[in-house]
């Protein structure tokens, strides 16, 4: 049997987890939450556990440039780009949108970083950019300089073991903490970070229950999404079993307007968490998907939970270009 792929140490591992003891004691139930918003500056949030495992792929493959996609405030594109130049690479980006006078936040650390940037108008991203990452791949070739495509947020198979050793990460501290989580919370934006954790949690025979909240479509789509990537991941592992999608749970109803749009109830809610907690949830995945969580305790969804531990991917830097709507 293979092992799991190998790993490039990038990020600072573990990431701490604190109980949230303001917003445990209001609601009647121990919320904890994994900072991996701390897994660096450049490199913050949960991309970079999946840019561990294919960067590294990508240097035993020889690559001499990064090319992967996002949205304008992509956290992952941004932490390609600063991976990229940690490890002597060059990096492209292909993102959705054209950035008119705003340049901040994540899109300011692209530029500042040196990445390439190819903008598409929505539409044009939408159905090619898979195909223009390919096109942009063959004029490097023509400079005899070999490219590693990366999807959006490093969601396929060699990307989610880095939340698969993040599971197991978690199962360490429990120890060390001496506390169990009886739930393990993720926002859903693009099926690799929860996919992962289903797999540890699956492989290792944990009991914990992995609940995604998706930012930016449905259920039924993430579903789809979530075992097309364990399939890959499986593979490559040289499993012959796939964890069913009955092993975790989605929820929806968080979504909004849309992926990176949002909501004056939205806003109010990071607002709330910050002056609660002094935590800084993001606008595009933490913020939609902790207020997922606390609706649904509310609603008492959660009756049966009592120990919640929620993963904070980070996103910082993209709260920036939102100031205008707080």
């Amino acid at each position: 049997m293979k092992s799991i792929p190998e790993r490039i140490q990038l990020a600072h591992l573990p990431t701490p987890i604190q109980k949230m003891d303001q917003l445990s004691r209001e609601l009647g139930k121990n919320i904890y939450i994994k900072r991996d918003d701390y897994t660096g500056v450049e490199i913050s949030g949960n991309k970079i556990r999946k840019l561990e495992f294919a960067a590294k792929e990508a240097l035993q493959q020889q690559a001499d440039v990064l090319i992967t996609c996002g949205g304008l405030q992509s956290n992952h594109a941004r932490a390609t780009a600063a991976a990229a130049r940690r490890l002597g690479l060059k990096c492209h980006l292909v993102l959705r949108g054209t950035p008119g006078d705003s340049w901040t936040g994540n899109l300011f650390l692209d530029k500042l970083l040196g990445a390439e940037i190819t903008f598409l108008e929505p539409e044009t991203f939408n159905s090619r950019h898979m195909e223009v990452m390919e096109e942009i791949k063959h004029e490097y070739a023509k400079k005899q300089m070999k490219s590693y495509l990366l999807p959006v947020g490093a969601s396929n198979g060699i990307g989610t073991f880095g939340y698969y050793a993040a599971y197991e990460e978690i199962c360490q501290q429990e120890k060390n903490l001496d506390q169990g989580f009886d739930a393990i919370v993720t926002a859903v934006g693009s099926g690799g970070t929860c996919a992962g954790l289903v797999m540890g949690n699956w492989r290792h025979e944990g009991k914990h229950r992995i609940i995604g909240v998706p930012v930016a479509d449905n259920a039924t789509y993430f579903r789809g999404v979530i075992q097309d990537i364990m399939k890959e991941a499986t593979t490559l592992a040289g499993w012959d079993q796939v964890p069913e999608a009955k092993t975790y749970q989605l929820i929806d109803g968080y979504v909004g307007r849309g992926y990176a749009l949002n909501t004056s109830e939205e806003m109010a809610f990071i607002e709330y968490i910050a002056q609660k907690e002094g935590i800084i949830l993001d606008p595009v995945y933490t913020g939609k998907a902790f207020r997922g969580l606390v609706e649904e305790i509310r609603k008492g969804s959660f009756d049966d939970l009592n120990d919640i531990l929620f993963i904070h991917t980070g996103g910082l830097f993209g709260i920036f270009d939102k100031i205008g709507e707080f």
